[in-house]
């Protein structure tokens, strides 16, 4: 049951200052994140979104008082009192925006809602989420939205998911079921024991799946008070404030009347009017709070218009801050803040070892990677580094001439590549590349991004090797067929069969005690020049310098005389090589 989630739980002392919990909303572009928000919010930020996908992260705070309001029947049905001050709630559009709300040693969110469309089940990006989440150890639930889509469903708007159940008929909670087995099943099949949520005894076995509406907010109730519960029962001792006001940056932007603002999410601390920050640039940059900015509550950070001045905010919380010198501020970098001068030197060295902790190891003949965030940059680093592609020089920002230059340099052409992620790249740089045979990848979903040049990669070394087995000779092994004697010489032409390898016009041909015997002059099928045989053909040869009778007899097996230059060049392309032509090329060396 439900309850079994705050059962033991003994109540924060009072006077002990905690923050919000962060939670961080994953899953895939199309399966209801921000609209599931919106229910919440009671506001519309999803249907002002381009193609109602998420372009950038947002934060909300949810405060106690409308948890309370939303949960009011499951709280009073479970006598549970609420001790957290609320929930902070980041919609992010994939996973490498989550790994960019960053900070040292992890990602800032203390939960995640999973979102799965219960109709569709498992998608690509659904697959990244919960990677994501599983190498930052993040506590999750999945809320498996679009229950008003199974067909059927009678909408209960704004009821919570047990009391809609009820009034649903037999057959179509039969198919609610079915759909809830198939998420458990796609779930366990990717390591992870889940279980509707008023079905789970042990919260720390089981992954709760809470079956959800964005449109009509059913589901909403339990959601919020899993979320709550889960906070209060697993983050215990987890939540304390400490007296160092510490953020993530998520956008730089220029505002008419203020000048360069940043958009902060504070996940430790307070933060004042008049406080000083060091925040990451390309070496850390230190300023003086001129004035702090924040939305209305349940208001999204990026979409709102009306932001209150105020003189003091604590943690968890999504702020604008208005100061001089926040031009090269880079989004994804850390923010420290502290209450005087004196202190701006240790916290110029806190926020420069995280940015040092972005690390990769540098390779010259890599290739370079550009993106538009820290974190972005370090999803990047990570994602390739899996992929074994070395990386040369990695930076936040746009492509610059000296990017090119430095890609030039190197001797594969296969990594004479730049990567960008999330950056748009100026046409007179995209005409500098292409004269300098620099290749550039673009696209703001980062395994779109790797998958892209991946294909492009494997195309070329495709090309690369039939290019290289165009102008080389092959192993080949063939046995002149008896009775098939049709000139003894000048040339000699006689009939052939592909034992093994692969058979070329113009291989130099050799017996078997390695003497040479002469090069393959034409090559005919069924009365026609061909170019070419492989193994099984039968073909008429004509070798020239040889003598049926003399050198050669009928019966006798002839294998390919290869040079230095083929064997190093078939060495090279082995995979392409057949499996007889790996025989002969092993029994060759």
């Amino acid at each position: 049951m439900v309850i079994s989630v705050f059962k033991n739980y003994n109540r924060q002392g009072v006077g002990m200052s905690i923050r919000q919990p962060i939670v961080a909303v994953l899953g895939h572009v199309d399966h209801g994140k921000t609209t599931l928000l919106d229910a919440v919010r009671g506001t519309a930020v999803a249907s002002h979104e381009p193609g109602a996908i998420t372009q950038s992260i947002g934060a909300t705070n949810i405060p106690a008082q409308t948890i309370q309001k939303i949960c009011g029947e499951l709280l009073q049905k479970f006598k549970i009192e609420l001790t957290i001050p609320g929930l902070l709630v980041i919609d992010s559009p994939g996973h490498a925006s989550f790994v960019m709300l960053r900070k040292r040693g992890g990602a800032i969110a203390d939960l995640a809602i999973l979102v799965v469309d219960i109709n569709e089940g498992f998608k690509e990006q659904t697959e990244e989420s919960l990677n994501i989440l599983k190498e930052y150890k993040t506590p999750f639930v999945v809320a498996a939205t679009k229950i008003d889509k199974i067909r059927g469903w009678y909408q209960n708007k704004g009821s919570g998911f047990l009391n809609s159940l009820e009034k649903q008929r037999e057959d179509v909670k039969e198919e609610l079921n079915n759909r809830i087995y198939n998420l458990i099943v796609q779930m366990s099949e990717r390591g992870f024991d889940s279980e509707r949520f008023d079905r789970v005894e042990d919260f720390t076995k089981n992954i709760a799946i809470i079956p959800v509406s964005g449109q009509t907010g059913e589901g909403l109730p339990e959601l919020l008070l899993m979320l709550s519960g889960l906070a209060q029962r697993f983050l215990k001792g987890k939540l304390e404030l400490s007296e160092i006001g510490k953020g993530t940056v998520l956008e730089v932007k220029e505002i008419r009347g203020l000048g360069n603002v940043i958009d902060v999410i504070l996940y430790d601390g307070s933060i004042e009017r008049g406080n000083f920050v060091v925040v990451g640039g390309r070496e850390p940059i230190s300023t003086k709070i001129r004035s702090l900015l924040k939305p209305r509550e349940l208001q999204e950070l990026r979409a709102e218009k009306q932001f209150e001045n105020i003189e003091k905010d604590v943690a968890a919380t999504g702020i604008r801050i208005s100061a001089p010198n926040l031009e090269n501020v880079i989004s994804g970098s850390p923010i420290v803040v502290v209450k005087s001068e004196s202190d701006l030197e240790n916290a110029k060295s806190l926020v420069q070892k995280e940015i040092e902790n972005i690390q990769f190891e540098r390779n010259i003949d890599g290739i370079v990677i550009k993106a538009s965030t820290l974190g972005g940059l370090e999803a990047l680093i990570k994602l390739l580094g899996e992929e074994n592609v070395p990386i040369k020089k990695a930076e936040v920002g746009k492509i610059t001439r000296d990017d090119i230059i430095e890609a030039q340099t190197v001797q594969d052409e296969l990594k004479r590549v730049i990567l960008t992620f999330d950056v748009q790249t100026p046409d007179e740089i995209k005409y500098i590349a292409r004269d300098l045979g620099v290749m550039i990848f673009e696209n703001d979903v980062i395994y779109r991004l790797i998958e892209g040049y991946k294909g492009w990669s494997s195309q070329k070394k495709e090309k690369e090797s039939e290019a290289k087995l165009s102008i080389v000779d092959r192993p080949v092994e063939v046995q002149i067929l008896k009775g098939a004697v049709f000139r003894v010489s000048d040339p000699a032409v006689f009939g052939v069969e592909v034992s093994r390898g692969y058979l070329k016009s113009g291989v130099l041909l050799k017996r078997q005690d390695g003497k040479l015997v002469g090069k393959v002059k034409e090559i005919q099928s069924e009365g026609k020049t061909v170019s070419e045989a492989k193994r099984g053909d039968r073909v008429a040869v004509s070798v020239e310098n040889v003598t049926i009778g003399r050198q050669i007899s009928e019966g006798d097996k002839l294998f390919s005389a290869l040079g230095e230059n083929d064997l190093k060049v078939l060495r090279e392309v082995y995979d392409k090589l057949t499996d007889t032509e790996k025989e002969l090329l092993d029994e060759s060396s």
